[in-house]
């Protein structure tokens, strides 16, 4: 998942139609690499309407890695590659870091040489370019989903240059395994180099992104280290469930034993979605996210249930969907047409601000919002519920 860091509402104007509200979400995706550049390596921004500011011009590596997967599945495999081929790029070439990780975003556009150029923007009142510390930072997550998108991408055809560059950031992430608690990984790196800040707390998200990551390298390269590092950070997803509460915690504090009982929906959905047999064993946290955050016949991000968050909507559908649940899935795959931007894409939420209840790293005086634009993230989640697609296991089933 990724957070809109920006600490004000951003302007957005119309785009030229890139596509009819009729066109498929994976068409949308194939147009936008099309309308990008017809061929090479690239990022695509994530908030393409957005002008100015940390959100101009910012390709989140989630929505990135969400994307690829999702072409993945809608049959563009070599669209895929292409997001894939910078994403490997972006391994070898970053301006400071040769260990393997990667950022939290980068600067949309083509990747053609040199370092890969992260985003920034250019603030009046200061006189100097700027750069977000959440954006340069590294959470685990992030890589998580960026070995899923390589992983997904990867096939007898490729080579071994994506299982490769998978295993590279599979071993970066190795370092942040945690012995307190239940164990887990912590949440990686926040802010510029060379001494960013170390993430001591532990996501239910990130571990659940891991353990299927980790799962699925496990699986391609047949080496057991993986195997054993998806166990751990499953073991940690198993030990935040709540009985009494019926759901996930959204992981500790930065002790990493004290849980933060906050409710998020991903947390609910993704665990149900990526780790073999919970589903079934875990099958009431979708009740309790029906009774907690639905809202407008869709799902908010948390309890506030202020609006509906797209990204998420599309999350339980593709759950649904993949459980037999079809006429519920298609009920919610409604509400998610109905967030169609005039480029064809899809907004992140039909309110103007969204609280996910969380505070913004960058300021944690004000809160982490999701706002009306069109998302990247929004439309490819909305493409893997359309297809049934499963972007953990890169199959059109449950693991």
């Amino acid at each position: 998942m990724v957070w809109i860091v920006t600490t004000f509402i951003a302007v957005a104007t119309p785009l030229r139609a890139l596509a009819t509200p009729e066109t498929s979400a994976c068409g949308y995706l194939a147009g936008l690499l099309d309308k990008a550049s017809p061929s090479g390596p690239l990022f695509l921004p994530s908030y393409p309407t957005v002008e100015s500011g940390p959100l101009h011009g910012a390709a989140y590596l989630y929505d990135n890695a969400v994307a690829a997967i999702a072409l993945v599945g809608c049959g563009e495999r070599d669209k895929a590659s292409r997001i894939g081929s910078a994403i490997l790029w972006a391994i070898d070439n970053d301006r400071t870091w040769h260990d393997g990780r990667l950022r939290n975003a980068y600067a949309a556009g083509v990747v053609a040489s040199g370092p890969a150029k992260l985003p920034g923007w250019w603030d009046n009142t200061q006189n100097k370019w700027l750069e977000d510390r959440y954006q340069v930072g590294s959470d685990i997550g992030n890589m998580a989903w960026a070995m899923l998108a390589l992983l997904s991408i990867d096939d007898v055809n490729t080579g071994s240059r994506f299982r490769d560059g998978a295993a590279r950031l599979g071993g970066w992430v190795a370092q942040w395994a945690d012995a307190r608690g239940t164990g887990g990984f912590t949440g990686g790196t926040f802010g510029h180099e060379p001494t960013p800040e170390l993430r001591t707390w532990k996501s239910t998200e990130h571990n659940t992104d891991l353990a299927a990551a980790f799962g699925l390298l496990a699986t391609r390269t047949g080496d057991l280290r993986w195997r054993d590092m998806a166990t751990s950070a499953e073991r940690f997803v198993d030990t935040m469930w709540d009985p009494a509460c019926a759901c996930f915690a959204a992981g500790t504090a930065e002790d990493g034993v004290a849980r933060n009982p906050m409710l998020a929906l991903d947390a609910q959905v993704w665990p149900l979605t990526a780790l073999s047999g919970a589903a079934t064993k875990f099958a009431s946290a979708i009740t309790t996210a029906e009774r907690r955050m639905s809202v407008d016949k869709g799902f908010s991000y948390g309890e506030d249930r202020d609006g509906v968050w797209t990204e998420g909507t599309s999350q339980m559908a593709l759950l649904l969907k993949l459980l037999g649940r079809t006429a519920e899935a298609k009920s919610l795959v409604a509400v998610i047409e109905s967030q169609r931007s005039p480029d064809g894409g899809f907004y992140a939420t039909d309110v103007r601000a969204l609280p996910t209840g969380f505070m913004l790293d960058t300021d944690p005086a004000k809160p982490r919002l999701y706002f009306r634009l069109p998302h990247l993230g929004a439309a490819s989640w909305a493409a893997l519920a359309e297809r049934g697609f499963n972007p953990f296991t890169a199959t059109s089933g449950l693991p």
